[in-house]
């Protein structure tokens, strides 16, 4: 992963963090263009779904999150974690703007501004609604099933990245000049910093940073580090947004398509998060994401990631049991229910439905075919469709798990990708990094500090470790 053109002149003082204007890096455009307010506490809203029950194919952990009753992995029993911050995000450190702050939804904090249930413990169980047997392939469901459930017990996601108690940005300023000052770097003290601190807190550093020394920190630290080190530090100090929307126009950007990018990021952020990346990229980088999609990729692929661009998903945590019959019957009468695949079918199903609805539609599918959802998608596509409709099913059913499979696969074989092990620490560290970490140990019986210890070296290993802590 390479950071070509950023910013080498600075930004200006009334916006800092942004490309200047006349970057010869065209895909920095100009500055102001789009209204960073310093990031918004915490980062990302919490995302919905996630802890739920055992997928046999993929073999993620079983229902009620981490860790299991039997204590899995070396955890021990269910409710032995803190909880995490209250639902909507986390507290606003000291001296952030007024309002919830960039990317959340309108209507109020949480997942696309619907109320969350109040946290809990990671590793309670929630109530399962007891879905009705399916009916017989090839006929409607019963007029018996109930028409709807409420989700209770929403899992509560934790980052490994807080807001700083007495959080002073000047003192952050002046450790991070210090170690930049003289002969030689200081790492360690940059790491110290920029790891224990909130993307809007990093905002304000380096808007503090020009203003006590009429310097730009991004290019100070540009030219006192190298490699892997220097694109950990850039992608946190951008914002979060703007990091997504580069992260999509680099996938695009050159020859070939990085397609497990669009796939990761579009597939799995929240309506707001998607508008919001849409409107950054067309500001930022002057171009049409739906346009870009559409010249790098084609066919079922295409439609897919043209949907899920629309940022219209239902984001209703109320779970309708007689849809997912419904939903289940009609996948199965796309796929296995007939001679070929009536691919639009699942596009519309796993485009539109919620996330808790998608996991009831999942469990009344297996009731269904006797197979599970994603082994039927397996069944019926091939490249990356088949990837992006697994990936929407995996985080209807546990969205850790489907971040933890994404850093284990970066990290196995020959060679590691450091982009997506960048990518997904950076911008999972203020979300659920931690309840990733629990379900990479019961995946894959290793936990990912000794994973992440293992493929990496140097300061860059050291930056990344600060993140994911024990």
């Amino acid at each position: 992963m390479s950071y070509p053109g950023y910013p080498p002149s600075g930004y200006p003082p009334s916006n800092p963090g942004y490309p200047p204007q006349g970057s010869a890096d065209p895909s920095f455009p100009g500055a102001g263009q789009y209204p960073y307010p310093g990031g918004a506490p915490g980062g990302y809203p919490p995302m919905g779904g996630g802890a739920y029950p055992q997928v046999p194919a993929g073999g993620y952990p079983g229902a009620g999150g981490y860790p299991t009753p039997q204590g899995a992995g070396g955890f021990p029993a269910p409710g032995g974690y803190p909880q995490a911050p209250a639902a909507g995000g986390y507290p606003s450190y000291p001296g952030a703007p007024a309002g919830p702050g960039y990317g959340f939804p309108p209507g109020g904090p949480g997942y696309g501004g619907y109320p969350q249930q109040a946290p809990q413990g990671y590793g309670g169980q929630m109530p399962q609604p007891g879905y009705p047997g399916g009916p017989i392939p090839g006929q409607p469901p019963g007029p018996g099933h109930a028409p709807a459930q409420p989700m209770m017990g929403m899992p509560a996601y934790e980052g490994t990245i807080k807001p700083t108690p007495n959080f002073n940005a000047e003192k952050d300023a002046e450790i991070l000049r210090k170690a930049m000052k003289g002969f030689g770097t200081d790492e360690q003290a940059i790491i110290d910093v920029v790891s224990r601190r909130t993307n809007g807190e990093r905002q304000k550093i380096k808007a503090m940073f020009k203003t006590l020394y009429g310097k730009d920190v991004i290019k100070e630290l540009k030219s006192e580090l190298s490699g892997n080190m220097e694109e950990v530090i850039l992608a946190l100090f951008m914002p979060t947004t703007y990091y997504d929307a580069w992260s999509l126009r680099h996938a695009m950007k050159g020859a070939g398509t990085q397609e497990n990018v669009l796939i990761e990021i579009l597939c799995t952020r929240d309506n707001q998060q998607i508008r919001d990346i849409v409107q950054c990229y067309n500001t930022e980088f002057q171009r049409d994401l739906e346009k870009d999609i559409r010249t790098d990729t084609s066919g079922h692929f295409e439609r897919l990631l043209i949907s899920m661009c629309q940022g219209n998903r239902d984001e209703n945590q109320t779970v309708n049991l007689q849809k997912a019959q419904e939903d289940a019957q009609r996948l199965y009468q796309a796929g296995e229910g007939k001679l070929g695949t009536d691919e639009s079918s699942f596009n519309m199903v796993l485009a539109v439905r919620s996330f808790p609805q998608l996991k009831a539609t999942a469990e009344a599918y297996a009731t269904i075919s006797k197979r599970q959802l994603e082994s039927a998608i397996d069944k019926e596509f091939t490249g990356s469709v088949e990837s992006g409709l697994k990936a929407i099913v995996k985080c209807a059913q546990n969205r850790p798990a489907y971040f933890a499979e994404r850093l284990f696969k970066a990290m196995k074989g020959a060679g590691t990708d450091d982009s997506t092990l960048t990518r997904i620490i950076v911008t999972r560290s203020e979300i659920d990094l931690v309840q990733i970490k629990q379900a990479f140990m019961q995946m894959y019986q290793k936990t990912l500090h000794t994973a992440v210890h293992g493929e990496t070296s140097g300061d860059y290993r050291n930056l990344l470790l600060a993140i994911v802590g024990q």
